[in-house]
């Protein structure tokens, strides 16, 4: 069947990547992709990706037979309510249930009612109540924007004055847009940060091998949080038990409330969560797959994905037998100096073919082709995947597979995995 991905970054390259080895699979269509993405998709440029209604004329009349929305915003748009209105397969969340992103209030207030575990929060409406409850809690404590942000909408305080400052940031000079016209604060959970993706019909849901993101820009975890410095899979944090726990205090429960609020969740979902002393306790829930999560998560699955993502969308995900790859993967992310602020854009990068030729996965995140040359156009402008046997084996493969890439001001974390040496030391 022909299938048709929404989205430009790394995430979508990995999925048409992934997609594209399914024994199902036609010809895959990207709207609107990137140059990565141009030999095994065609990348449709001229359909805005909030145009819900060409996008679904377009599904029709190239007979698509599964639609795989990448990012959030088109979620939130109802992209899949209109193309399920015309009858297409779209693996994804209806508008109603990508709440459980869209509005971390709602969020928030779907896991109080239904008792799953989360921090201790009070949602704001306006700015000098915001401070009055911070000066009140003290720091560290954590400030978020109720709204989508691009991944920069929370700020983790350390200080009471800093976070005031992001009240006065995301509520009074809205650095976020309308995003911070209301914001979530919430008690500081102690603990070391997993991502737990899982697939679900909106009836069974069927985890994936749990990733451990690296948000800070800089090493040791310094810096501003981005979207995403890097990435690696399985992160020995979430072992068996641990998933047996994920499973029973937080997917099943979470599945099982949007089922009695009339919002059945179906397609993939993240669970953000702090592994803490007491258990598992979610920072968030994402209506997607995750980026850079996917990065490492799609290269160990050895399981059909059209097959899994159909069964999602008719409601089958209980037959089938998802498998993982044994092995290990670590994404390390190239970024423009100066992100997730102020950055260049248009500088040539060298060594992508080496790379590739080297073994490597090089998903493009934010890249433009000029005259058959790639040049930077984003703040994370590539990721370098690569698997091993273990986890010391990927983090070795993937960091000389990075060594043949350059561009000017590239930027990079050098300590992407090593928290799991922790675990494996245990």
């Amino acid at each position: 069947m022909d299938v048709l991905v929404i989205g430009s970054g790394g995430r979508e390259h990995t999925l048409v990547w992934k997609l594209a080895q399914s024994s199902k699979a036609g010809k895959i269509y990207v709207l609107p992709g990137n140059p990565g993405m141009k030999d095994i998709a065609e990348c449709v440029s001229d359909i805005d990706i909030s145009d819900n209604n060409k996008i679904a004329d377009f599904a029709k009349k190239n007979n698509i037979g599964l639609v795989v929305i990448g990012p959030e915003v088109p979620l939130m748009n109802g992209l899949v309510d209109a193309l399920q209105k015309i009858g297409i397969p779209t693996f994804g969340p209806t508008m109603a249930a990508a709440q459980l992103e869209g509005s971390k209030s709602f969020s928030k207030k779907i896991m109080k009612k239904y008792a799953i575990p989360t921090a201790k929060y009070e949602i704001f409406h306006d700015a000098a109540t915001a401070k009055e409850y911070i000066k009140k809690e003290g720091a560290p404590i954590v400030v978020k924007a109720d709204g989508l942000a691009a991944g920069k909408g929370v700020i983790v305080a350390e200080t009471v004055q800093q976070a005031l400052d992001a009240i006065d940031e995301i509520m009074c000079d809205k650095a976020f847009g309308s995003a911070g016209d209301c914001v979530v604060v919430e008690e500081f959970l102690a603990g070391e940060e997993a991502s737990v993706l899982a697939f679900t019909d909106g009836d069974t849901i069927i985890p994936m091998l749990a990733a451990q993101d690296h948000k800070r820009v800089f090493d040791g975890d310094k810096g501003p949080n981005t979207g995403g410095m890097g990435t690696y899979a399985p992160a020995p944090v979430v072992d068996d038990a641990m998933m047996k726990k994920v499973q029973k205090e937080v997917l099943e429960p979470i599945i099982a409330a949007m089922r009695k609020e009339n919002r059945k969740y179906q397609g993939c979902l993240y669970a953000g969560l702090m592994i803490t002393a007491a258990g598992p306790k979610v920072i968030e829930f994402n209506a997607r797959f995750g980026d850079p999560e996917t990065q490492v998560i799609l290269p160990l699955l050895k399981s059909d994905l059209i097959e899994i993502m159909l069964s999602c969308t008719d409601g089958t995900l209980q037959k089938q037998n998802i498998i993982w790859d044994k092995k290990a993967a670590v994404c390390v992310v190239l970024a423009s100096g100066g992100y997730p602020h102020q950055y260049k854009k248009g500088e040539l990068i060298n060594g992508i073919d080496e790379a590739n030729a080297a073994g490597a996965l090089v998903f493009h995140a934010g890249t433009m082709e000029k005259n058959g040359k790639i040049f930077t156009n984003g703040g994370r402008v590539l990721d370098v995947v690569a698997t091993g046997e273990d986890i010391k084996e990927a983090i070795e493969n993937t960091y000389k597979k990075v060594a043949l890439i350059n561009f000017n001001n590239m930027h990079f974390r050098h300590d992407i995995a090593q928290k799991a040496f922790r675990h494996l030391r245990k």
